[in-house]
This record gives C-alpha cells, sequence and structure tokens, in this order.
C-alpha cells in the first residue's frame, strides 16, 4: 500500500459525508415543491441532502412512475412522492394505483386528503371537519392566510408552525399511510424525519 500524501497546497481533499439523500417528486407544478425547498434551506441539513424535483399537473400514479424513472441509476435513500386525493380516487383510483406502484418500486407516498392546502392549514389551525374538496380546503387556509397564493407559496408562512403541523397531522392519522382518512395528510412523517435532522 502506497504511502498517503496530502493534498497540494491550496486544494483540499474530497470529504466523504456520508449525508442521507432523499429525492422528492411533487405532484403540483408549484405549491409542494416551493414548501419542500423552503423547509430544507431554512432547516439548513447537515447530514441529508434533499433534491425537490416538480412532474407538473399529473395523476398520482404518473408522479409514482416519473419518480421510479428519476431515482434509477441514482443512489438515493428514500425517494417520495408527494400527491393529493382531490379527484382522482373518483377517477379510476389512482390514488390506490399509485400506492400500489409505489411500494413495489420502494418509494413513500405522502397522500393529502383532499390536498397539499390541508396539510399547510395545520400550520395554522386544528382541522377536524370533512373537507369535501381542494376548494374547502383552500378557502379554509385563506381565512387564516389571506394572501396565500397557491402559485407563490411562501414558506416563511408557514416556517413558525411546521412542528405543531406535524403534531396534527399525525393526531388526525397516526400511520401517515391511510390515505381515506379525510381530513388528512400523510407528509407530516416525512417533515418530521428532514426536522430530526437538523
Amino acid at each position: 500500500m502506497s504511502p498517503r500524501r496530502d493534498p497540494p497546497r491550496g486544494r483540499r481533499a474530497p470529504v466523504l459525508t456520508g449525508r442521507r439523500r432523499i429525492l422528492i417528486v411533487c405532484g403540483a407544478e408549484k405549491t409542494e415543491s416551493a414548501y419542500f425547498k423552503g423547509l430544507r434551506d431554512a432547516q439548513r441539513l447537515a447530514t441529508m441532502s434533499v433534491a425537490v424535483i416538480e412532474k407538473g399537473q399529473a395523476s398520482p400514479d404518473e408522479v409514482v412512475r416519473h419518480a421510479k424513472r428519476r431515482a434509477e441509476g441514482e443512489d438515493y435513500d428514500e425517494v417520495w412522492c408527494i400527491v393529493d386525493v382531490d379527484r382522482f380516487e373518483r377517477e379510476g383510483g389512482k390514488i390506490s394505483e399509485a400506492v400500489r406502484l409505489a411500494e413495489a418500486a420502494g418509494i413513500k407516498v405522502a397522500v393529502s386528503n383532499p390536498c397539499f392546502e390541508l396539510w399547510l392549514l395545520l400550520h395554522r389551525e386544528q382541522c377536524t371537519a370533512h373537507c369535501a374538496d381542494c376548494g374547502v380546503a383552500e378557502r379554509l387556509l385563506k381565512r387564516r392566510l389571506p394572501a396565500y397564493d397557491k402559485t407563490r407559496l411562501r414558506f416563511a408562512d408557514f416556517a413558525g408552525g411546521v412542528q405543531v403541523a406535524v403534531e396534527r397531522a399525525e393526531r388526525l392519522e397516526p400511520t401517515g399511510r391511510e390515505h381515506t382518512v379525510n381530513p388528512s395528510s400523510g407528509v407530516w412523517p416525512l417533515v418530521k424525519m428532514i426536522l430530526e435532522q437538523t
């Protein structure tokens, strides 16, 4: 074995950090990715690398398929898909299909019922009443945050309520995996894991 050499002055030797690598694929164009990028940046993660990408307007099963393709050949420790029940379960069971596909591929799915706005609302107040659709959840959120605009989410509007949102969502659905409960959000296990990395 040859002796170890120090790198030339002015250059640093590469450091192996052992950081966990997480891929988050969002099934919408702006809201979810803005939230997770804001959370990632606010937490200043030292032990985890979080990549956030958008699939755009796609059904939950398409989001999972996209995540599977993006993860192929990469060394991610976990892959998560962020999707809404919205209208998709009525339109051919696309949430159930997404969950089935994800389980087969080793991907985790964070489903909000009826939508991601419910997760955001939990940063501001507890919500235990059935939300008939995304419009109801969004109206409840705007009652607490009148300036909310899903196309220009500001993480700062939610930063102070992240831990309480985790606690409220966990009380609504303790496993984080039962997407038929309304209201509920399976986002909390992912966010809790990110919070624990700081």
